[in-house]
Formats: C-alpha cells, sequence, structure tokens
C-alpha cells in the first residue's frame, strides 16, 4: 500500500510540474529562426596592410603597455606577425550589408590604413571592396562592394531597448565566420574613456577578436547596434562588450554617403560632471547637467555669454543629465545653426542662446598643462590643509589672470585633487561664485562655511580649468566611520 501512494504522489508532482516545465522551455529564446533569417547579411572582412613591422594599436597619451587601461583601449582585431622579413599585416573584422548594391557597415579601425579589403560573403563569394569614408570618433566606415541584389538587415530602434532585454551578435571571432553568441543588454548610454559622441551599449554578449564591426541584433532580428569594444585584461572576451548604436552609425553613413565626412557642431566649453558635493555648492536640487570648468576665449560660448561655473541643464530643450549627454547633443547639431542652453548661474535658470560652429578632427586634451612646484617657504596653512599666496603683478600677466591664490602646498589629509602649483580663481559658496584674490578675501569666506561643509573652488591648472570640492581634514575623518 505503501508502494502505491508513493507512485500515486509521485505522478502527481510529476504531472504538476510540467506545465512549469513547459514554460520555462518557452520563456528561453530560441535564436535559431534569427539566425537564418539575418546571417546571410553579415559578412567577413579581411584585410591587407604593407607595413615593415608589425604596427601597435594606437593608444591615446599617456597609456603604455604597463597602464591598466592598456587592454581596454586595445582593439579587437588580432594582428598577425606573419613570417620573419614579410610586408604584409593582415587583419579580421567583420560587417553587415545595409543596401542591395553593395554598401555595408563596419567599424573604422577594422579598415584603417588598409592597402586591401577582401569581403567574404556567407555564400563564399568574396569582393574587393573600397571605403567610401570613415569616422574615427565613432568607429563607423562605410564601404561598398560591385554586387547587387544583396541580401540587407532590418534596422530596429535602439532606444527602445531595455536593460536585461536579450541580444544576438553574428560575426567572425577569431576567423571562425558566422559565429552566433547571445547575452543580455547590461546598461545603456555608457561612457567610455575618449569617446564623447557614442552612447555605447553595454552587453555581456561573448565578443572577441574578429568581432568588430559585426552587427547586433535584437530578438525582432533587427539590428541595434554595430560591436565595437570589449573590456579586457588579456585581449579576450570578458563579459563586457560595447556596441554603437545603429541610430548613431546610420547618421554617420548618410554623411558620409553624401559628403565623404561627418559635420559635427561645437560651443567651445570644456565641462565635467556634476557630482552631489558640487550640486549642493552651486544650489541645485539633483545631480544633473554639464558644469562648465572653462570657456574658449572667442569661441562660440564665451560669445553668448556663457561663464565658468555655469551648469547646462539642457540644448534646445532636451535635458543634459549628466555631462556626457553635451557633446553628443552639440555634436549632432548642424554647425552655424543658433541653439538655446538652458544654464543654471547663482541660483537660478536663464535661457543663453548660443552659434554652433564646426569641429575640427583634432583633439585637444585639455588635461595637459605646465608642471609647477611649491616654494620653499609660504604662509601658514588653513583649516582646509592648504598653503596659499597671493598672486603678484608677472604672475598675473604670464596667467594672463586678473586675480587668484596659488596653492603653495597641500595637506596629505586633503583628499581632493588640488595640487601644488594650482590656481584658485573662485570660490562658491551658498550657490553663488566669487573671484578671489587676496588671503583675506578667501580666509573670510572660509570662516562663514560651517567646518562639515565642503567648499568648491574653481582651479586653473596649467591651460585648463576644473571645479574641485575641499574638505577639512578633521571632517573628513568624521565621515570614515
Amino acid at each position: 500500500m505503501t508502494a502505491l501512494i508513493r507512485a500515486a504522489v509521485f505522478g502527481l508532482l510529476t504531472a504538476l510540474s510540467l506545465p512549469h516545465t513547459a514554460a520555462a522551455q518557452r520563456e528561453l529564446p530560441d535564436f535559431s529562426q534569427l539566425v537564418e533569417q539575418q546571417a546571410r547579411a553579415v559578412v567577413n572582412i579581411s584585410t591587407t596592410q604593407k607595413v615593415s613591422a608589425r604596427p601597435m594599436p594606437q593608444m591615446p597619451p599617456g597609456v603604455d603597455e604597463d597602464d591598466p587601461m592598456f587592454d581596454f583601449f586595445r582593439r579587437f582585431i588580432p594582428q598577425q606577425p606573419g613570417t620573419p622579413g614579410a610586408q604584409d599585416a593582415r587583419s579580421l573584422g567583420s560587417g553587415f550589408i545595409i543596401s542591395a548594391d553593395g554598401h555595408l557597415l563596419t567599424n573604422a579601425h577594422v579598415v584603417e590604413d588598409a592597402d586591401e579589403i577582401t569581403v567574404r560573403l556567407s555564400d563564399k563569394r568574396e569582393f574587393r571592396a573600397k571605403v567610401i569614408g570613415a569616422d574615427r570618433r565613432t568607429d563607423i566606415a562605410l564601404l561598398k562592394i560591385e554586387a547587387s541584389g544583396l541580401p540587407v538587415v532590418r534596422f530596429g530602434d535602439a532606444n527602445r531597448l531595455k536593460v536585461g532585454e536579450w541580444v544576438v551578435a553574428i560575426g567572425s571571432p577569431f576567423g571562425f565566420e558566422s559565429s552566433v553568441t547571445a547575452g543580455i543588454v547590461s546598461a545603456k548610454g555608457r561612457a567610455l574613456p575618449q569617446e564623447n559622441f557614442v552612447p555605447f551599449i553595454q552587453t555581456d554578449v561573448a565578443i572577441n577578436p574578429g568581432n568588430s564591426g559585426g552587427p547586433l541584433f535584437n530578438l525582432r532580428g533587427e539590428v541595434v547596434g554595430i560591436n565595437s569594444q570589449i573590456y579586457s585584461r588579456n585581449g579576450g572576451y570578458m563579459g563586457l562588450s560595447f556596441a554603437i548604436p545603429i541610430d548613431v552609425a546610420m547618421d554617420v553613413q548618410s554623411q558620409l554617403r553624401a559628403t565623404g565626412r561627418v559635420q559635427r557642431g561645437r560651443i567651445g566649453v570644456v565641462i565635467q560632471e556634476v557630482t552631489r558635493e558640487l550640486a549642493d555648492s552651486f544650489g541645485l536640487q539633483k545631480t544633473e547637467g554639464a558644469l562648465v570648468s572653462s570657456v574658449e576665449p572667442r569661441g562660440p560660448a564665451e560669445k553668448a555669454g556663457i561663464e565658468p561655473g555655469d551648469v547646462i541643464l539642457r540644448f534646445d530643450g532636451k535635458p543634459v543629465e549628466k555631462s556626457g549627454d553635451l557633446p553628443r547633443l552639440v555634436g549632432a547639431t548642424k554647425p552655424g545653426a543658433t541653439s538655446v542652453l538652458q544654464v543654471w548661474r547663482n541660483g537660478a535658470a536663464r535661457d543663453v542662446r548660443v552659434t554652433v560652429v564646426e569641429l575640427n578632427d583634432d583633439r585637444i586634451d585639455p588635461r595637459k598643462g605646465r608642471r609647477s612646484t611649491a616654494p620653499e617657504a609660504g604662509p601658514a596653512p588653513n583649516r582646509l590643509g592648504l598653503v596659499l599666496s597671493e598672486l603678484n603683478a608677472q604672475q598675473k600677466r604670464e596667467l594672463k589672470v586678473e586675480g587668484g591664490l596659488k596653492v603653495e602646498q597641500v595637506s596629505g589629509n586633503q583628499r581632493s585633487d588640488l595640487r601644488a602649483g594650482d590656481i584658485i580663481l573662485a570660490v562658491i559658496a551658498r550657490g553663488r561664485q566669487t573671484p578671489v584674490s587676496t588671503l583675506d578675501q578667501f580666509n573670510r569666506i572660509l570662516s562663514g562655511i560651517e567646518p562639515k561643509v565642503g567648499l568648491t573652488v574653481l582651479v586653473r591648472r596649467g591651460d585648463s580649468q576644473t571645479f574641485l570640492t575641499l574638505r577639512a581634514p578633521d571632517s573628513q575623518r568624521g565621515e570614515e566611520r
């Protein structure tokens, strides 16, 4: 009898679990139909370059092989060393067909400096390709092969992607053509170093050398991005992949097809992120906007009346939620257009009209500047642990400033990024920015600030300016509990 009861219970539990098992199986995506329909429009791209030695990937200034960010910047094209004395460097990548007459999209770094580009279709046909145009800032290249009646991809809306949504990559990792990998969207609007114009889609899709330039699909079989970069410490996949949103890519390719180049706008400001401390200093209710740390002399922003210390909250009615939003909005604006900026100044919002000019292709690193050393002696440290001195007339002429205080020494307890040699131009207190030129003036402002409240200052360093929040050493130790 006991055996019969056990059998009955087991049968009941099995019957109850079957619907749940079937439901779970139905929830797991099946990519086979997507691959069958879309893989024909994905191509393998191989390039040949005449070189005397194996080239190293171009790195940003200051990044070498010992830098922990080296592998992050290294693009994932496998460079084949070849045999001794060989003159050809070969690389691999992926791409996809966007028009039946042979236009293709890939990454600019896949075809950069290539002497010969070969496109291999899914049906094994091979074509020589020419570059219609390439844009290094977004890493997009438009290619053309002489063919007709080709299969093309369908385009989706990257703005409708949701974090956690399934996505699929098709490409040629390590030369293995038509390889399929899948994962989810890990984040959206991701900003990466040296990439100001692309709000990257972050995924956990397995991407490896050779996947560069391949499409990222949603489950409807629509291209939503172009696989471009990985974060890696060993050159291979480590769970972090980044794709260029397809709307960014299509805007770039349309300009490349029409004129062979991409026009972008600029307004001539250097900006920084608004932290919680900076927001409090400027009287903002939220940590939003782009804080203007310096303005280009005689540039569009200066002509419009933009000042260091302004926080840009909106650009042509579009919110600037974080500083990285502003370069994308300005860059997408046609040069010559007049745009309206909503800025926060002295505790109130106001509108400013600025004429956008064209951005040239020269990249400026605002972090570069002259190094200064502290003198042997100076006044006693203030409660922030700083030794400051007033600028003399010659220093003001050399720095081209009307006032300011030089930082002679910084206490080891002061954990801000302030350095000896920096020039404090202004102090922000109670939402207002006040230029400073004497120690008495600075100390009066400092005495009116509660010890536990941070003091935000505008700092000149070399040729650049930035806002920093300072705290007294005692208040910092109190916050570590």
